[in-house]
């Protein structure tokens, strides 16, 4: 195993809540390709997770309208697309400010009930994904095995950060050694 399938800090890195996974410059599944997802659950029963680099082009209002001014304390405020799973599905991200139903993930910031609107000039800051990411039991450490993904240490400023496109090489060009390096992998290596 190379220094870059060990992921940061040697040892094969478990998925487990709050890590990310970061998809391999090679994996080339249009679902995943070069994505950034954050890892909610993953144990013998499968794994669930939120692509978090898949801006769309629509605004939260559209979708919440009572959720659009905390979308805008974390921007863009557009919906996100979470993965290939149930997109009809829709799962908030942000900090527990406001007493509801609130399952932690990584730091401050976790998995928020979007029944509960935030009263009118409240701090709250989330962000709103359609979808997710979703495997069977199995699945993601096969994928993890075959060199697909690298599991890495998450922040909580890449859950709710300005720059979500751009995640993707961010993540990489933190980590240590070999890992690091793929952050200047070109989008088509052919023609470089």
């Amino acid at each position: 195993m190379s220094r870059a399938e060990a992921g940061a800090g040697g040892g094969r890195r478990r998925p487990g809540r709050g890590r990310l996974l970061v998809a391999a410059p090679q994996l080339e599944d249009p679902n995943f390709h070069r994505t950034v997802v954050l890892v909610v659950e993953h144990d013998e029963e499968g794994s669930f997770g939120l692509v978090l680099n898949r801006p769309t082009a629509v605004p939260v209002g559209e979708l919440l309208e009572g959720w659009a001014p905390a979308a805008e304390g974390a921007p863009p405020a557009v919906v996100f697309q979470g993965g290939p799973v149930s997109p009809e599905v829709v799962i908030g991200l942000g900090r527990p400010s406001l007493g509801g139903r609130f399952v932690p993930v990584l730091g401050a910031v976790g998995i928020v009930d979007l029944h509960e609107v935030p009263p009118p000039g409240s701090a709250v800051a989330a962000r709103i994904f359609s979808g997710y990411a979703g495997w069977g039991p199995g699945q993601l450490d096969r994928e993890l095995a075959q060199g697909a993904w690298f599991v890495v240490a998450g922040r909580p400023e890449d859950l709710l950060g300005g720059d979500p496109e751009g995640l993707w090489r961010a993540v990489l060009r933190r980590q240590p050694g070999e890992l690091r390096l793929l952050a200047a992998y070109p989008a088509d290596p052919a023609a470089n």
